[in-house]
């Protein structure tokens, strides 16, 4: 009869740890958009589908998904990003004791809600991000590097190598895995290249369009960046080398028309040059009018009257 009792307790207990999983899974949240393809523990995530503690939420490559929690803060997941609520401690009082998200991979916007600072925590491979009542983008590479942008609050990232604080619009930290932390400066589009990665930080690039209360703070001058200078300056490389010999074309049959007025003046040479060769002809031609001038001559009308007879004579 005792064992039976004990076999009894113990078919219950692993009914009990067997339903235990499920009636663990509180639902912290609710999915509020969901674009293309986004993933929970239990499959696709729709709008309006619960968020529960420890899930693990993915999304594809072009996926989008926002999320509400209960105490108000929201967190929007972009494209090829993976994160987990790890831990979620919630009172009565509209507010959470602790909420820690434990992001992977990818990009993220954080907005805090109604709880005290001290109780978020976002954790990601190369440090710990502490909110201070907040906005702010960050994003996490393959291999653990982190990137932060601070666009309202304040803030902190803390790694092994130490602690940066975010204060103004705009600031930026870069960590990497191995614990160090870049000192806290403007952001620029010069990111995307220490990143390695263009479609690093989507939301402010423009790259992805957040909807509602989550579109907040601007873009930090980086969609400018990437939508404008890069095509502009791009096309002038190209076109310019191009455009500046154009000028120099009508150039080139300019130079020929004095090729073709050379005949002009060929031709008129011939015009010219017989009234400079007349002289000399005519200096050479003298002795050959001699014998014309001695008819005006009065020294040959002597002449002139003995030719008489002679010309009688032919």
């Amino acid at each position: 009869m005792l064992r039976l009792r004990h076999a009894a307790i113990a078919t219950l207990s692993v009914a009990l740890y067997g339903f235990t999983p499920t009636m663990a899974a509180e639902a912290v949240g609710e999915a509020v958009r969901i674009k293309t393809d986004v993933s929970g523990q239990r499959g696709p995530l729709a709008v309006r589908d619960p968020v529960h503690r420890d899930e693990r939420i993915r999304t594809s490559r072009s996926g989008l998904g926002q999320f509400v929690f209960r105490d108000g803060s929201k967190l929007a997941v972009g494209a090829g990003s993976s994160v987990v609520i790890d831990k979620f401690v919630f009172d009565d009082s509209k507010s959470v004791q602790k909420l820690t998200v434990a992001a992977a991979k990818g990009t993220f916007r954080w907005i805090s809600g109604n709880s005290k600072h001290s109780a978020y925590e976002i954790v990601t491979p190369a440090g710990t991000i502490g909110v201070r009542g907040t906005v702010f983008d960050f994003y996490i590479g393959g291999d653990g590097t982190t990137a932060m942008v601070l666009l309202s609050g304040a803030a902190e990232f803390c790694g092994r190598g130490g602690c940066q604080q975010l204060t103004r619009r705009c600031d930026c930290v870069i960590a990497k895995r191995n614990g160090s932390v870049t000192e806290t400066r403007r952001v620029n589009r010069n990111i995307f290249n220490t990143l390695g990665n263009r479609a690093a930080l989507p939301f402010l690039s423009g790259d992805q369009k957040l909807s509602g209360a989550f579109r907040a703070g601007g873009s930090c001058g980086l969609s400018a960046a990437l939508e404008v200078r890069p095509p502009d300056r791009a096309h002038l490389r190209a076109t310019t080398p191009q455009q500046q010999p154009k000028p120099t074309k009508p150039d080139k049959p300019r130079d020929k028309p004095p090729g073709d007025r050379d005949p002009p003046h060929n031709d008129r040479d011939p015009d010219r040059d017989p009234p400079d060769r007349d002289p000399p002809q005519g200096d050479q031609d003298r002795p050959h009018d001699e014998p014309d001038r001695p008819h005006a001559d009065n020294h040959d009308r002597p002449h002139d009257d003995q030719g008489g007879s002679g010309d009688e004579r032919d």
